[in-house]
């Protein structure tokens, strides 16, 4: 049977989406997943039956976040490629990605209790593959970034920083001291010994 598209939403449907997704993650982001769809809908200043006619399930809601807060990531690595210094290019999209990273409690742990990759659209993976492939590939042509990071080493350590910004640290907003680590530890000039050798699936 062929697949009927979706149809696309009236103005004030799309509206009422667009303020849920905004108050979820401002909920989310001070209650991680614990938040209940009743504390959206009061943020948004919506029912909550308006909630779950875009969201049947906290899940769904919670995905839609996710992909959100790729999306926005995606935007910033797409702004760091204006940048014509690659190696700033490429230490300001790390930058900017943890920035948003901290500020979202929901968004850590979704991705940390991911036992794979996020399940994003494939137009978005894409994207995002072929942005920040492009800025680790200039900065490593301008002998700037380390030859042996590979592109799986991104999501990896950004996924360390974190949850790194759910643990109590004596220093407040300790997650930049974490970043400021990593990227010196990618500079080529700073690599004292290649990255050790790992099969990959």
């Amino acid at each position: 049977m062929e697949k009927v598209a979706a149809r696309p939403l009236r103005a004030d449907a799309r509206r009422n989406r667009e303020r849920v997704i905004t108050a979820a993650a401002v909920v989310f982001a001070e209650q991680g997943r614990d938040a209940q769809m009743d504390d959206v809908a009061k943020r948004a200043g919506v029912g909550v039956g308006t909630v779950y006619r875009h969201f049947p399930t906290k899940e769904a809601l919670i995905e839609a976040l996710a992909i959100d807060r790729f999306e926005k990531i995606l935007s910033v690595g797409k702004e760091a490629l204006l940048n014509p210094d690659p190696w700033e290019a490429f230490a300001g999209a790390i930058w900017a990605g943890a920035e948003l990273t901290a500020a979202d409690r929901s968004f850590t742990e979704i991705v940390g209790e991911l036992t794979g990759p996020m399940p994003l659209p494939e137009t978005l993976q894409r994207e995002m593959n072929d942005t920040y492939g492009e800025l680790m590939r200039r900065a490593q042509e301008a002998g700037s970034l380390r030859a042996d990071l590979v592109m799986d080493d991104i999501p990896m350590f950004m996924c360390g920083i974190g949850f790194g910004t759910r643990k109590s640290h004596a220093c407040p907003d300790a997650w930049k001291r974490h970043v400021s680590i990593v990227i010196d530890g990618l500079r080529a000039a700073n690599a004292s010994s290649p990255l050790p050798t790992v099969r990959c699936s």
